[in-house]
């Protein structure tokens, strides 16, 4: 049974792959699917799923003339299936917590509308980021920022990867650390909308909401549980029960919350290429599997 994977970011948020990059890459790892889940960013989508279908209809052609690919991963393993996708960063009782959105229209206006409402957020937040990294003796501005990084959803790896570029810090950890961590003199918290309100949106755009990576949060177990609970109640439909950094007690631990709320499967790498190394995508650090019935039990849905 071929391996899938439901949490993939690219370039367009803090990725280091693009879009067609991870298509190339997903059929070299023999991937039958994968969910392109970038940050608050649909931007990506059109460019994987184009491309896949390209693929695909190239290797329809070959097959029917018999002729040699012109592709050579095409010899190797299927055109992965591309499933449109989204992670929401959203805010619990003063905590992050993650959403993902699979199989979403992307092209629904109302859906788009809101996204640029996050993204005049997110670029507001970013010029005070900027201001404040000037005070601290960081030589930085915003337009800088996205002269580096053209086509990206600029996050605080941004920020860290271009402070490491220009010689101002030594590793990205201290730019965490000293600058743009959680709590740091350079973070300006950004406006974040609840769980709920992404489940919603998510439901809204007729796609499957999914709590992603629940052990992050380092939550107690019941406060993990009234958090599923609310969820569920408000329109969750899956959980992230398989994942790359989970012990074999933490899988089995959101297995069990699954079933308490009757919460289809999910799982996947978190691949970000170069920005998160040693997980690798389709098999995390090394050991992850996702099975294709996870998604099968998820387009039933």
């Amino acid at each position: 049974m071929l391996p899938i994977d439901l949490h993939v970011h690219s370039n367009r948020s803090d990725g280091t792959y693009t879009p067609v990059q991870l298509v190339d890459y997903a059929m070299k790892k023999g991937l039958a699917a994968f969910a392109l889940t970038d940050h608050d960013t649909v931007d990506g989508l059109d460019e994987a799923v184009f491309y896949a279908e390209k693929l695909r209809r190239e290797l329809a052609t070959e097959q029917e003339t018999d002729l040699p690919s012109a592709h050579p991963a095409l010899t190797l393993a299927p055109v992965p299936e591309v499933i449109p996708g989204i992670e929401f960063s959203t805010e619990y009782q003063g905590q992050d917590v993650h959403i993902v959105g699979l199989y979403i229209d992307y092209h629904s206006q109302p859906f788009i509308k809101q996204l640029q409402e996050f993204v005049t957020s997110r670029t507001t937040r970013n010029h005070k980021m900027c201001r404040l990294l000037r005070e601290a003796g960081i030589d930085i501005t915003y337009e800088a920022l996205l002269n580096e990084f053209p086509d990206a959803v600029i996050t605080r790896a941004h920020f860290a990867k271009y402070m490491l570029s220009h010689g101002s810090i030594q590793s990205m950890k201290e730019a965490f650390d000293r600058y743009v961590g959680d709590r740091c003199p350079c973070y300006v918290p950004r406006e974040k909308v609840t769980p709920v309100q992404a489940v919603k949106l998510i439901l809204e755009a007729n796609g499957i909401p999914i709590l992603a990576h629940p052990i992050l949060y380092r939550m107690s177990d019941e406060r993990l549980d009234a958090l599923t609970a609310e969820l569920k109640e408000n329109g969750l439909k899956g959980i992230e029960a398989i994942y790359s950094t989970y012990k074999p007690h933490e899988e089995r631990q959101i297995r069990a919350l699954a079933q308490k709320y009757h919460l289809l499967l999910s799982g996947g790498s978190d691949f970000h290429g170069s920005n998160k190394p040693g997980i690798d995508l389709g098999c995390g650090c090394g050991n992850l599997f996702v099975p294709y019935e996870i998604l099968e039990n998820l387009k039933m849905a």
